[in-house]
């Protein structure tokens, strides 16, 4: 177990009322992996047997519609995690996992979690505690994005990128650039694409940010948060 590994897993949310011994066993059972970008990592329908947490690099989770559609459900970069529910049970992926650049991920077996908890229940008990404070955040801002307009949610979108990107090094207060297509920004603001698009369009009117295939570059956050509400 490296000390980077371990560091990484203390700043994950999902185990941040784990004490430090236990933290500890936990880091000893990842194993490392990579994927070439635009490569899935696993498929809706897979058998869930492992969970990620993500070192460098991006990767987005899609469900794809029966008439052939993508969905984009959300994005993930540096220290996040996902497939957690592997922690608990071998249940089929709800959703479909791919990389959109190259990815360093520490991987956390789900049987061997369960040994942990089996051995040492309060794991077990820590691990539902975290989990549960990630339901009631989700269910929070699912409740505040049914009453913003499309406006607002497209802005707290663009904002919540930036502040990804910044943390990764992307710049300091200047300007950061984001590959994201214009669906997927309204895929994750859960609005029409044309909708997200006309917005689109107002902001780089006013210089906020500037537009090309695939990316968006944001020039001016104070533009954004006068959208937000």
């Amino acid at each position: 177990m490296s000390e980077e590994t371990y560091t990484l897993l203390q700043a994950v949310p999902v185990f941040e009322t784990l004490g430090d011994e236990d933290l500890h066993r936990v880091a000893e059972v990842v194993v490392t992996r990579r994927f070439p970008g635009g490569q899935v990592i696993f498929r809706e329908g897979d058998p869930s047997n492992t969970c990620y947490v993500v070192r460098r690099g991006h990767a987005r989770a899609i469900r794809e519609h029966p008439d052939g559609r993508t969905i984009t459900l959300t994005h993930f970069g540096p220290g996040d995690i996902f497939g957690e529910l592997a922690m608990f049970d071998d249940e089929v992926r709800s959703a479909t996992v791919e990389t959109l650049d190259e990815v360093d991920l520490i991987a956390i077996p789900g049987r061997d979690m369960r040994r942990l908890m089996n051995e040492h229940g309060a794991i077990a008990s820590k691990l539902v505690v975290s989990l549960g404070r990630r339901m009631r955040i989700a269910n929070e801002r699912l409740t505040r994005q049914s009453f913003q307009t499309v406006q607002s949610r497209v802005a707290i979108v663009l904002g919540d990128l930036v502040t990804q990107a910044r943390l990764e090094g992307a710049g300091d207060n200047g300007s950061v650039e984001l590959i994201i297509t214009q669906a997927d920004i309204a895929q994750l603001a859960g609005c029409s694409r044309e909708s997200a698009s006309r917005f689109l369009t107002t902001l780089a009117n006013s210089g906020a940010i500037e537009q090309g295939r695939g990316r968006i570059k944001v020039l001016d956050t104070d533009v954004l948060t006068g959208f937000i509400y």
